[in-house]
């Protein structure tokens, strides 16, 4: 199986010994805390669910300006993002070596990790500003992970953490929220060796189930696994139990048996395009995927990037050997009225524009929102029946 990254065993942050656990919990009832952002808190569950491996917790100051501008903390370890405790306030916490970070997501705050604080430090304006153009290409407030990302405070606190929940992520969607770990054993259990991971925040049309099987099939692999955000969005978005039930509906009727694992992670989408797609690659390799599937505009939003600046990021700026995993870069697809199949257009140069259909997100979104089922070549109609239940519940 596929090495996690930066170390030969995945080293999740989750403090699973019973006994330990239930120390820690006490023990974080005594100690000063903060109440984490969302963000903070997205990372985490993830450093605990074994993602974001071998962090060993928050990073400082000098390692988050390394990771932005050259992909790589002062130690030398690739991260193409900062992972950061940042802070408004920090007077309930001056002084201390050792806090409780408490879940903003979660009613009651109660205690999501302990972290041993090595630094708290004042992050410049000048710094936030050079962190936020390297990560996401803009300092443009009107862009949504630009927005988040500087609404968190200039307070860093750095150091290790020992997580004692999955925030909501557990709770909320017990059948879907897996971690690394758990993927790794689900992976190991199906005897997959060569497996895709797919990214989605979205509900998956025809277009992204032909991807799918595009990459089983050009890859010779053994199954995919359908890996979605289950975190905060931006408004528009659709929810993740709507996303959920559609997935799951389009796999169990159109995948063969035993080729598709359907899952989640808990995180908050950055909509930082290129960087997001490098660590989306990162942390897939941490849960056993051996490729990635990188599409056109992937983890981005608006018109801020280029289609396939997230495929040439890998070519670009990912060193060489600093990733096992792989990336299956895919093309724009489309239904071909032809050959009566989606297809990648880069692989039919003998079509014309009319020969495709194409439909855009947000002509189809329309389309549900009236009670309009969209064209079988663009959606499934099991799959149309929920998105369109859904955005008619709005309109109530």
């Amino acid at each position: 199986m596929i090495k996690p990254h930066g170390s030969d065993v995945l080293n999740p942050l989750f403090v699973y010994d019973v006994e330990k656990h239930h120390a820690l919990m006490q023990e974080a009832e005594g100690l000063p805390s903060i109440t984490l952002s969302s963000a903070a808190a997205a990372n985490a569950v993830m450093m605990g669910a074994g993602y974001f491996n071998p962090l060993t917790g928050y990073m400082n100051a000098a390692d988050a300006l390394g990771s932005a501008e050259k992909l790589q903390t002062t130690s030398g370890l690739f991260f193409p993002v900062p992972i950061l405790n940042l802070t408004h306030d920090i007077a309930a916490i001056s002084g201390a070596s050792r806090i409780a970070l408490r879940d903003p997501n979660v009613e009651g705050n109660p205690v999501l990790a302990i972290q041993d604080v090595d630094a708290i430090e004042e992050i410049t304006a000048e710094q936030m500003q050079t962190m936020t153009s390297k990560i996401f290409g803009t300092t443009d407030s009107s862009h949504p992970g630009v927005s988040a990302f500087n609404s968190q405070g200039r307070f860093a606190i750095s150091g290790a953490i020992q997580v004692l929940n999955f925030s909501y992520f557990q709770s909320d969607f017990p059948d879907t929220f897996r971690t690394a770990v758990e993927i790794r054993n689900e992976i190991q259990e199906h005897g997959w060796e060569k497996v895709v991971a797919f990214q989605t925040r979205n509900p998956m049309h025809r277009a992204h189930e032909e991807l799918c099987k595009m990459a089983l099939k050009e890859l010779d692999a053994d199954g995919v696994v359908i890996h979605m955000l289950l975190g905060k969005l931006k408004q528009g978005d659709i929810p993740a139990p709507v996303r959920d039930a559609a997935i799951r509906k389009m796999a169990e009727l159109y995948f063969p048996p035993n080729t598709v694992m359907i899952t989640g992670y808990g995180f908050d989408m950055l909509y930082a395009g290129p960087r997001e797609a490098v660590l989306h690659a990162l942390f897939r390799q941490n849960m056993g995927a051996t490729h990635l599937i990188v599409g056109r505009d992937h983890a981005g939003v608006g018109d801020y990037y280029g289609a396939f600046d997230a495929q040439t990021i890998f070519d670009e700026q990912v060193p060489e050997g600093a990733l096992e995993i792989e990336i299956f870069k895919a093309d724009h697809t489309a239904y071909s009225k032809k050959l009566k199949r989606v297809v990648m257009m880069r692989d039919a140069p003998d079509h014309s524009k009319e020969d495709f259909v194409l439909l855009s997100g947000t002509k189809v979104r329309e389309m549900l929102g009236q009670g309009i089922a969209p064209p079988p070549e663009f959606s499934r109609p099991e799959v149309a029946k929920i998105l369109s239940d859904y955005y008619q519940s709005l309109e109530s």
